[in-house]
């Protein structure tokens, strides 16, 4: 109903019915009459737009962009931020690797130029991940994984020199430096030992922590390497200052051919669902969240990110007082740009639309290949 329908209306109704007082109405009584329809028109309004409750009406609490930032319960910061770094054992390499655009393969003589403006503009903390491509670095046991001269070690020494506060966390897994390019030490039938792995696994997490890493991260997935990891720490003193940080629900699929790709890690026969978790497994996500917080993990992480926020969500409601990571994995980052390149979106809109989806779905620690592009970013 309009104002002049509801005006005309009131009018009508309020008009005398004797035609000796027509000629007593006057210009107060022409303003009461407005005044009463403005107020019918207010009362008719609100009870058509308020069904129920006046808590109803949101726009308001998000009408400025402050206000909106402000609904967010965790907001994308620098220091949430974690960038991978693939280091190689050719010291001057810098490569790029055209399935993660606008990455790079690094040998160590280049990696602190490439990181300086990074640092510069705030970033906190990196993930080194080795990249052996020297014909005799792969053999069946990883050997030169925790090799004292191999890309990571030599890298962490590196960078504990040149950025003293750099946070720097080590990827710890075999499939780089195996040369069926498993996640450990197999039996002869070709399925994964798991106790000798988890024994290796832990050998090269100490070696890293011993080489000054702030975090490990083993993302192997074998059983009982967070109990075996953390005992090694404590057992060498070094518990108290080394962040343990469990890829607990990492899923088998297909969002990492692009990694695979940097890191040289493509398995030579077979797959990796015996070990990384089945898509749909919720439940054994759940179950393998709770193993590795009772064996001692600091941070969980999920990985992949945005196809599986329910896990994340459940890794938080787990482990309510502990970090919640989430690995924004090779094959999100790609699609985002193939989608952005087509035409389909904005990068950046989407960058944040999805790296927010995982803040918002609990996790507080974002691995990202997007961190340069955020660095950027979040100063406008």
């Amino acid at each position: 109903m309009s104002f002049s329908t509801l005006l005309s209306d009131v009018t009508y109704r309020d008009r005398p019915t004797s035609s000796s007082t027509a000629g007593t109405i006057n210009h107060a009584d022409t303003r009461s009459q407005i005044s009463r329809a403005r107020s019918y028109a207010s009362t008719a309004a609100t009870s058509v737009s308020i069904a129920g409750d006046i808590s109803s009406h949101l726009h308001g609490g998000y009408s400025h962009p402050l206000a909106r930032s402000w609904q967010a319960e965790r907001q994308l910061t620098k220091s949430m931020l974690i960038y991978p770094l693939f280091i190689t054992d050719n010291p001057d390499d810098f490569e790029a690797i055209p399935s993660l655009p606008g990455q790079k393969r690094l040998g160590i003589n280049k990696v602190v130029p490439f990181l300086q403006p990074l640092i510069a503009k705030g970033l906190k903390s990196v993930m080194l991940f080795g990249v052996p491509l020297a014909p005799t670095a792969k053999d069946a046991l990883g050997t030169a994984a925790d090799d004292p001269q191999g890309p990571v070690i030599a890298g962490i020494r590196l960078l504990r020199r040149s950025f003293p506060n750099l946070f720097i966390v080590t990827d710890v897994c075999l499939c780089e430096y195996t040369t069926h390019g498993h996640c450990g030490i197999l039996h002869e039938d070709g399925s994964l030992n798991n106790s000798l792995s988890v024994d290796r696994i832990s050998d090269v997490a100490m070696a890293y922590a011993e080489a000054g890493a702030h975090c490990v991260a083993p993302s192997d997935m074998n059983d009982g390497r967070i109990r075996a990891i953390k005992l090694k720490l404590i057992e060498a003193g070094i518990a108290h200052r080394v962040v343990l940080m469990s890829y607990s629900a990492k899923f088998s699929g297909c969002l990492y051919g692009p990694f695979r790709d940097a890191a040289g890690s493509c398995p030579s026969f077979g797959d990796r669902r015996c070990y990384q978790l089945p898509p749909g497994g919720r439940g054994l996500a759940r179950r393998a969240i709770q193993r590795d917080i009772g064996e001692g993990a600091d941070i969980i992480m999920v990985k992949p990110a945005t196809q599986y926020l329910d896990i994340i969500s459940d890794a938080k409601e787990i482990g309510k007082d502990m970090p919640v990571a989430a690995y924004h994995v090779s094959g999100e980052y790609a699609m985002i740009h193939a989608a952005a390149k087509a035409g389909v979106f904005d990068l950046k809109a989407m960058a944040f639309e999805a790296t927010e989806g995982i803040l918002r779905a609990g996790a507080s620690i974002v691995v990202s290949y997007f961190t340069p592009d955020f660095l950027d970013w979040l100063e406008t």
